[in-house]
């Protein structure tokens, strides 16, 4: 099972790289390379978390953007050109085939993450480093001790540990979003309503905890309104949960226990949405 499983997953991660969906990459690169001299005028402290919040920010909106459109496609492109009824007819059971086109996106979206991460660091090192050299010429008069404290303040601010756990929580948002679209794909009807329904899931995802807060707050909230956002809050995932990025922006350190929550509820999204994935998949009439 796991052999097949991983050949599936290699084939479906060569047909997504061919489709050229890497050119995101060169958007988010000039992006990030654009603001670091844009961002120039202001405060290393500034700098550093405006820089932050935009390459977080933009790694979060591309990852997301990328696992709901690369996974829309797969289902009903192998069953628009029957590729699907080729590898069904050989010892190759539905959920294998499901999980082997998850795991293609999912060393996708991995794969995706770390060149978009790789490009940010790279950016960050050498905003730091022209700010360190920059520091030691422009403080040279200061006494040995406050010029240290200054770099020392500029290396704290520029080498952030909590950028790691940032970058996880990212991808771990992509594949839950790849599982959730996958799910979607598999009782859909095309790709077009796999995609609208995806992206419908992403905002009620992101608002949901908002709505929830207020009309839980609101004196009018009934049992009927708490029952209905009981049901959504069931059937679409808390995407807001996953957005940490406010707190390595500011420099705060991300508490363990909140990471490992978040990575837990995050893991159960995705074997939730697979689950049902397969169960429908399982069922349905090709």
């Amino acid at each position: 099972m796991i052999r097949r499983t991983t050949t599936i997953a290699a084939v479906t991660w060569t047909e997504l790289v061919r489709l050229k969906v890497f050119y995101f990459l060169i958007i988010f690169a000039l992006l990030i390379i654009g603001n670091a001299f844009f961002l120039a005028r202001f405060s290393f402290e500034e700098e550093f978390q405006m820089l932050k919040d935009i390459a977080l920010g933009a790694m979060s909106i591309f990852s997301s953007l990328l696992a709901i459109l690369a996974t829309a496609t797969l289902l009903p492109k192998d069953i628009e050109d029957r590729t699907i009824y080729t590898v069904l007819a050989k010892p190759v059971s539905r959920t294998e085939y499901l999980l082997g086109k998850l795991m293609g996106v999912f060393l996708l979206l991995a794969l995706a993450v770390l060149l978009m991460g790789a490009v940010f660091v790279i950016v960050l090192l050498l905003r730091t480093q022209t700010l360190l050299h920059s520091a030691q010429i422009e403080m040279a008069a200061l006494p040995p001790a406050e010029l240290q404290a200054a770099l020392d303040k500029i290396r704290a601010t520029g080498y952030d540990p909590n950028l790691l756990a940032g970058g996880i929580i990212i991808l771990l948002k992509a594949w839950l979003l790849a599982a959730l679209t996958m799910f979607i794909s598999t009782f859909a009807t095309s790709t077009i309503f796999t995609t609208i329904t995806a992206f419908a899931a992403y905002f009620i995802g992101h608002l949901q905890a908002t709505a929830r807060e207020y009309w839980l707050a609101a004196d009018t909230s009934g049992l009927f309104t708490k029952s209905g956002l009981a049901l959504v809050s069931l059937i679409f995932p808390d995407l807001q949960a996953f957005n940490l990025v406010d707190d390595i922006v500011t420099g705060a350190a991300i508490p363990a226990a909140i990471f490992w929550q978040t990575v837990a509820l995050g893991a159960g999204y995705i074997a939730v949405y697979t689950a049902l994935a397969a169960a429908v998949f399982h069922q349905k009439e090709l």
